[in-house]
């Protein structure tokens, strides 16, 4: 059988070593790499269906993997304004009024990526924005996914008038005089807004996803951990995946919120293994604590305000308990734990787990944005996954503290941010991803800001903790070797070697020799999911 993909006259990167392979050639067939070896006799493997493609020396890579993103929220998103440009109130209030200049009357306004930063000493409520949303139902989304800001009309529309009380530790903020001030922290405080807004038709909504992900295929991703399998995810990466029309290989984690009873549990263990030939239900994603920056997140001690002082599970054994279910079912999870007391609450869970059943089960730890020392080592100790998210650090946090999120901590857990390099010393296995939409996808971004910690707005800026900051090759095991042993795949996954998945990008440089600060512009020009091109540069 002639190879579907071959590739030649290239410089093929072992990501293990960093140096380059003595081969200049590559054959992919049945998804997988067939062969290696010099252009000849690879070029003679070819048949008349095959597509060859001259690489002009670029440089080959395994496929790059988002650890962490969240492709259909994102793709929705994407549709509405876009306020993480914005550095004031007053470009805030600028980009609110042209787009409500541009609504029908009557129409939802939608905007996404707002700094709590830029309300400065003002309240984070609808009252600080002004008038500029009177009569106008909007949401717009802060950046961190877990607070949203609703305006007047969308309260009024979803019948908020007051507090409420949730099953998780969820609010609606409101005033001395119990009247909401627009701020809606967590997922159960929001949903009933959204549920008062129009949706996008199911047509549009997988064209959204569509375009979503070929733009990512184009930054260089082949594959993705998707953290977003509820809803319709799930029907729309089926959909576009029979439909020929999906271009990374996702690996797809459905949620297990706060209470979650037996029969739940059970329902998702059932769905594991499910899916199509580009997609997989692998793992199951729960939340142990919101974040720092609305004050949701679980610390050892109480932040700036007194807040941030509990898990999202109301009974945090009630956590462990399903993660000692999961574990005994062979079903990796991956959680969500930004404080330091979940963080070490779910390093317990997991101790526990292990104890009453010895199976390896490779569970993860999403976010870990500030730990102390001694929880490090824990890391390795369990074989626990870190999967870290450094371009929050680099666009959300400043080097000198000033920002809202290390306001809230104060300085001693402010300098403990984001240490992707201790834990990777300590032995943990680190795994890189974007957060999108919480934060830019493109992962040759995410590469760089793990080696720089600057924001990709200044890169003049001072670096925030750069003593943290990992080399150039662990920035690229992070997103091609590190997600395959997440994932318990590195017999088929995140290398360039015989029978290995063809998953390839491919750079008009080496991004190991590439400086930092230039790595985001670094042209891709070619990326295959399983032998199959899915962005292709017009140069070759």
């Amino acid at each position: 059988m002639h190879p579907g993909l071959v590739l030649l006259n290239a410089r093929l990167l072992d990501v293990v070593t960093g140096e380059l392979l003595p081969q200049t050639a590559l054959a992919a067939s049945g998804g997988r790499i067939s062969a290696l070896g010099d252009d000849r006799s690879v070029r003679a493997l070819a048949g008349p269906a095959t597509t060859v493609i001259d690489l002009r020396r670029a440089v080959v890579t395994p496929g790059l993997v988002d650890g962490h993103f969240h492709p259909v929220m994102g793709a929705e998103l994407a549709h509405g304004l876009d306020l993480s440009g914005c550095a004031t109130l007053d470009e805030v209030r600028d980009a609110l009024a042209r787009e409500a200049r541009s609504l029908a009357p009557g129409a939802w306004l939608r905007a996404h990526g707002l700094d709590p930063n830029v309300f400065g000493g003002l309240p984070v409520a609808s009252a600080s924005i002004g008038p500029v949303l009177d009569d106008i139902p909007a949401l717009l989304m802060l950046f961190d996914a877990h607070s949203v800001l609703a305006s007047p009309r969308a309260l009024e529309l979803a019948g908020i008038d007051g507090p409420r009380r949730f099953g998780q530790s969820a609010e609606i903020v409101c005033d001395e005089a119990g009247r909401p001030t627009g701020l809606l922290l967590e997922e159960a405080a929001f949903e009933p807004v959204e549920r008062a807004a129009p949706r996008p038709a199911p047509d549009e909504r997988r064209s959204r996803l569509a375009a979503a992900l070929r733009e990512m295929a184009a930054s260089g991703l082949t594959g993705g951990h998707a953290m977003d399998a509820h809803g319709e995810s799930l029907s729309l990466y089926a959909a576009l995946d029979d439909a020929g029309d999906l271009p990374l290989r996702l690996r797809v984690a459905p949620w297990c919120r706060p209470g979650a009873d037996r029969e739940t549990v059970a329902g998702l263990v059932a769905q594991q293994g499910t899916g199509g030939r580009l997609w997989r239900v692998a793992g199951v994603k729960l939340f142990m604590d919101g974040t720092i920056d609305n004050g949701t997140a679980w610390l050892e001690r109480p932040d700036c305000h007194g807040e941030s002082t509990h898990a999202l599970w109301p009974d945090p054994d009630a956590f462990t308990a399903v993660i000692g279910a999961l574990h005994g079912a062979g079903v990796p999870t991956a959680t969500h734990a930004i404080g330091d007391a979940a963080v070490r609450h779910v390093l317990d869970a997991v101790r526990e787990a292990a104890r009453m059943d010895h199976r390896v089960v490779r569970h993860r730890i999403e976010h870990v944005e500030t730990v102390p020392d001694d929880t490090l080592r824990r890391f390795a100790e369990l074989g626990v996954i870190a999967s870290m998210q450094p371009t929050h650090c680099c666009e959300f946090t400043r080097a000198d503290h000033t920002d809202n999120w290390s306001r809230r901590l104060g300085e001693e857990r402010a300098a403990r941010a984001w240490r992707c390099r201790d834990l990777w010393d300590s032995g943990a296995t680190v795994v890189l991803g974007s957060d999108w939409p919480v934060a830019p996808c493109p992962p040759l971004g995410v590469m760089a800001g793990s080696r720089h910690r600057r924001p990709a707005r200044d890169l003049t800026s001072p670096p925030h903790g750069p003593d943290q900051a990992l080399t150039a090759l662990q920035a690229l095991q992070g997103m091609t070797l590190n997600p395959a042993r997440a994932a318990g795949e590195e017999h088929e996954g995140g290398r360039l070697a015989v029978g290995y998945r063809a998953d390839l990008t491919v750079f008009a440089e080496n991004p190991l020799t590439t400086p930092a600060t230039d790595l985001a512009q670094l042209p891709v020009l070619l990326t295959a999911a399983d032998g199959r091109p899915t962005h292709r540069d017009t140069t070759l």
